[in-house]
């Protein structure tokens, strides 16, 4: 009883290695090839559950979703052998999955140097035949859609792939020349500064020269009116000492030998050395006469 349970249990597993070798699940974002001792007999298998024929056929799934492939930094030159360097990146997808295992033996690292030595050719074709200006902002679109285009379809022919998008993310200068650019355009805006900084100077010196010129007008023009104004006062004062002195010549002439002993002897230590009957001092002599 014992060995008929244990040849039932071995064929009950055996049953189940031999199910599991016959049976295979493709998952929904993949598709398969069928390999029989290593050669391709059925490619582009569908999603779902399969059969194979059980130790002898093998099965390989490849992912059939849009992957993304970013590119190296490289430099290229335009058609003015201007160096650029270059960042760029493209989305692809499998829509041949027997080509695709034909041509890359299923290693994605190998379609994925396929397709970079491709897109390496096409954007040093597509720069070499336009400007700078054109390659970063005039037909930079126009640029990445022909190349796309093109690679596209030599991709599917060849590799059994399907080239959605190439673009470019960044087009810069490489270090030198960026150092030489930068350079040259801080030493032209420094001339340009320098330009300023003289012509501001130069209206400088004609607004101070202006200044200093309507400065010395205005002090002649006040001098003039300041001396015509102290001549008039001059005469008016003129005018009335005559009249006062007309009026009382003799109180006018005390009046103002007064004035004269004032400012003479106005400090103790003032001598002065005269005759005493000098007109000096002729009110002082009848101040001091016998009456």
């Amino acid at each position: 009883m014992s060995g008929k349970l244990s040849m039932l249990v071995g064929a009950i597993l055996l049953a189940i290695l031999i199910a599991t070798q016959s049976l295979f699940i493709v998952p929904e974002t993949h598709r398969a090839v069928l390999l029989r001792f290593g050669e391709m007999v059925k490619s582009d298998i569908a999603s779902g559950l399969h059969f194979k024929l059980p130790f002898i056929d093998e099965t390989q799934l490849f992912d059939v979703r849009v992957l993304v492939m970013n590119l190296p930094t490289k430099s290229y030159l335009t058609i003015e052998k201007k160096p650029l360097d270059v960042d760029s990146y493209a989305t692809w997808r499998i829509i041949n999955v027997g080509e695709y295992y034909r041509t890359t033996s299923g290693e994605e690292t190998r379609a994925i140097n396929l397709l970079e030595s491709r897109i390496d050719n096409g954007l040093r074709d597509q720069f070499g035949r336009r400007t700078m200006h054109e390659v970063v902002a005039g037909e930079r679109e126009e640029l990445m859609e022909e190349l796309t285009k093109s690679l596209d379809r030599i991709a599917r022919e060849e590799f059994g792939i399907e080239i959605n998008d190439i673009r470019v993310r960044a087009i810069d200068l490489p270090t030198q020349v960026s150092n030489s650019v930068y350079e040259r355009m801080e030493s032209e805006r420094l001339k340009i500064a320098q330009e300023h900084r003289s012509k501001g100077e130069e209206l400088a010196e004609g607004i101070r020269a202006d200044a200093d010129r309507q400065k010395r007008v205005v002090e002649a023009e006040a001098y003039k009116e300041a001396e015509q104004i102290r001549g008039e006062g001059d005469a008016i004062a003129a005018r009335i000492y005559a009249d006062a002195y007309n009026q009382d010549r003799e109180f006018y002439a005390f009046s103002r030998s007064l004035n004269a002993y004032e400012s003479t002897f106005s400090n103790k230590g003032d001598i002065m050395v005269i005759e005493p009957d000098n007109e000096f001092f002729k009110y002082m002599n009848e101040s001091i006469s016998p009456r």
